[in-house]
């Protein structure tokens, strides 16, 4: 009897522990690595990219070289979470969302907004918060079809491993889908969006053409509306605003025949607005190290760290003047005064969201400092 009572409550006790009744093999899972959105006609559209990790994994037996193969499905609906839901009906396999590294915006749905975008993707529990997002004027189906070098998958290529390039060239910076949002929902906030764009000339294999990705230039919104695209052009001086940046390459002089490259790193920057004739102005002082590249011309050290300085002040005011024509604070001038004189900054804009002029910058000043000449001596050989 005793014995028969043992054993009743084991089973009872290995019918309460906790298992795995849910539990997917994970070869019968479609990972998702990229979603793009678009929006037409009333309807969100999404695209979503699923990669055979198989494929993908580095391990041995792979060939490196060997195309491999993308996954795109497609889903319609009036919300996201509807286009969303639609694709799984055609999907074969249950969908999962948490290795999901990018998120590609079309023009259109960064026109009609991203707070409901986002909104959705920041609930759903599987989707983490640290995704990198962009805007494109690409086809949705181009983008996320595109190979990397050597036809490595998407996750080896701008999309989704974006700060391998920046740190050799620093010019946009990546941005996570999180701190995006956190910009837009900020008072006085601009948010930038890196434009995604394929290129279609500059890589070739063998003598057959192989397009990649870039990043030209960013979409802006300044007071949670969509004020458009700059390109890379356009933002150069923005560059030097970026604490972050890593390494950035500028010719000197910036007009006619370049004397010198330098390369340009660790800047520090320092806006302070002050208040004029019940008016906002600013001052904005760059400080910068550099080391020469390229050495065309005889230099003075001291004479290419002025022309490095008027270059790099001549980029700000370009990029300055290019985002008022948009309506777009690209120093985010405006979050200085935010902070400094709040007081202020509520009294300026009761009249009009945007307060910036051409005339809200009072000075600049700009601190570049050689501190290598590389292998060669600070001459030419």
């Amino acid at each position: 009897m005793k014995k028969t009572g043992k054993i009743l409550i084991s089973v009872l006790i290995t019918v309460l522990l906790a298992g795995c009744w849910n539990s997917k093999d994970i070869q019968n899972l479609a990972y998702v690595t990229t979603l793009g959105i678009d929006y037409e006609d009333g309807k969100f559209k999404s695209y979503a990219q699923v990669l055979n990790f198989s494929n993908v994994a580095k391990a041995e037996g792979i060939e490196i070289g060997k195309p491999i193969p993308v996954w795109v499905g497609t889903g319609e609906g009036k919300t996201l979470t509807e286009s969303m839901t639609t694709l799984y009906s055609t999907s074969q396999m249950r969908v999962f969302w948490g290795h999901m590294k990018s998120v590609i915006l079309s023009e259109n749905v960064m026109k009609h907004g991203l707070l409901e975008i986002y909104d959705m993707l920041n609930r759903y529990r599987e989707i983490r918060y640290n995704i990198w997002i962009y805007g494109t004027g690409e086809p949705m189906s181009d983008v996320l079809t595109q190979k990397s070098i050597l036809n490595l998958s998407p996750l080896e290529t701008i999309m989704d491993s974006p700060l391998q390039t920046y740190s050799e060239r620093s010019f946009i910076l990546p941005e996570y889908g999180f701190k995006t949002i956190a910009q837009i929902k900020e008072p006085s906030g601009l948010a930038m969006i890196p434009r995604l764009e394929i290129d279609r000339t500059s890589w070739f294999e063998d003598v057959d053409k192989r397009p990649m990705f870039r990043i030209n230039g960013a979409y802006f919104f300044q007071d949670r509306e969509y004020r458009g695209h700059l390109s890379e052009d356009d933002l150069k001086g923005t560059r030097w605003i970026q604490r972050k940046l890593v390494r950035s390459p500028m010719n000197i002089p910036h007009t006619g025949r370049p004397v010198a490259t330098l390369i340009l790193v660790r800047p520090h920057l320092y806006i302070k607005p002050v208040i004029e004739n019940n008016k906002a102005r600013y001052n904005i002082r760059v400080s910068l190290n550099a080391y020469i590249d390229e050495l065309a011309t005889d230099t003075p050290p001291k004479k290419m760290e002025e022309m490095a300085s008027e270059a790099i002040k001549n980029e700000i005011k370009v990029s300055f003047k290019k985002g008022l024509e948009k309506k777009a604070d690209v120093f985010m001038l405006d979050e200085k005064l935010y902070r400094k004189h709040p007081k202020k900054w509520h009294q300026f804009h009761r009249n009009s969201p945007f307060i910036l002029d051409e005339d809200s910058i009072k000075s600049i000043e700009v601190r570049v400092a050689i501190d290598s000449s590389g292998k060669y001596k600070q001459r030419v050989e």
